[in-house]
């Protein structure tokens, strides 16, 4: 079994911080808006360290607690061996779990640490991700500077850092259930079109948390994957109707739901902040939806790996969240 479902974990709070393109976008509820890439530091990388430790210490302030009062850390970020979230560990000197799934990072710790909460003595855990665009640009595709043109396929990495807090206090936002992916390779080469690549693995996640829970789609108010954008939103309709027989109607994507048509953004946003800055500053401010699955979508490929003319594989984990009144 790949699905399982919690008892007792809640989404106390959250704090998100956006970048410059993110502040002029579809979301108006955000906490904090970053006016440069550069956040006041030297370097992008020391930038988006900053957002972590920035989004981590507001919402720790918030609620007038302290990071010790925290058993455990999890998180990752983009960047080669999720340096950003390594080195934004050290200020916090508490147990910390390193993951990585790409833009599906997000999901993954919140299954990580709902399995924490709900198996072991841990009370309360905080969840970190964050990605930067000019970090992700750099290390994926070309600098910026390079000038490198771009197809329609190609999403733009949001810049933005979250930081979520679980606990098994009751609250207004329930985990409720979820479902590990698996890795999935269709074939597909194109580093330039990762919506086509992460498709079929949130097909395929969805298909397994539904079979495997007993569930329709009509259980759900909302179904919401993160970043495939506006294409790869579209081939996961058709990928789910043809294979699975599954019509997507109360479907939503993070990246086509976050940026606005005229800030160009190619085929819509992308990146591990996208789908919990949709989430929290958006789907779940409009009040009108009780029970939201997220199926956040990453692409597990390398620089080294696409240079080497390697397929890329992809993976999708899916998470239950139930709104209470």
């Amino acid at each position: 079994m790949a699905s399982f479902k919690f008892k007792n974990v809640y989404i106390a709070d959250y704090y998100s911080l956006v970048g410059p393109i993110e502040k002029e976008s579809r979301l108006k509820n955000y906490d904090l808006a970053m006016n440069d890439y550069y956040f006041h530091e030297k370097t992008f990388e020391k930038a988006e360290i900053k957002m972590q430790q920035t989004v981590i210490d507001n919402l720790l302030e918030r609620h007038h607690l302290t990071i010790k009062d925290f058993d455990l850390l999890i998180g990752g970020d983009l960047s080669n061996q999720i340096s950003i979230t390594n080195y934004n560990a050290v200020n916090y000197n508490i147990p910390f779990l390193g993951i990585y799934s790409a833009c599906a990072t997000f999901a993954e710790s919140l299954i990580i640490g709902s399995n924490m909460l709900d198996n072991t003595n841990i009370k309360k855990t905080m969840l970190i991700t964050s990605s930067h665009n000019l970090n992700a640009e750099k290390q994926f595709r070309y600098p910026v500077e390079y000038g490198a043109p771009k197809p329609h396929t190609s999403t733009f990495t949001t810049t933005g850092a979250i930081s979520t807090m679980l606990t098994k206090t009751p609250g207004k936002i329930k985990v409720e259930s979820a479902t590990i992916g698996r890795a999935i390779e269709l074939g597909i080469k194109d580093a330039n079109n990762m919506g086509a690549v992460m498709a079929p693995a949130a097909a395929s996640t969805l298909q397994t948390h539904l079979t495997e829970l007993k569930r329709d789609l009509n259980y759900y108010d909302l179904i919401l994957t993160g970043d495939l954008g506006c294409i790869g939103s579209s081939i996961l309709k058709e990928f789910c109707d043809k294979t699975y027989n599954l019509k997507l109607k109360k479907y939503l994507d993070a990246g086509c739901e976050l940026f606005l048509k005229s800030q160009d953004t190619y085929a819509g946003g992308s990146g591990p902040a996208c789908l919990p800055l949709v989430l929290y500053n958006k789907i779940l401010k409009q009040n009108k939806y009780r029970k939201i699955l997220i199926i956040a979508t990453g692409a597990l490929h390398s620089v080294a790996m696409v240079n080497q003319k390697e397929s890329i594989p992809a993976i999708a984990h899916a998470v239950s969240l139930e709104v209470l009144s």
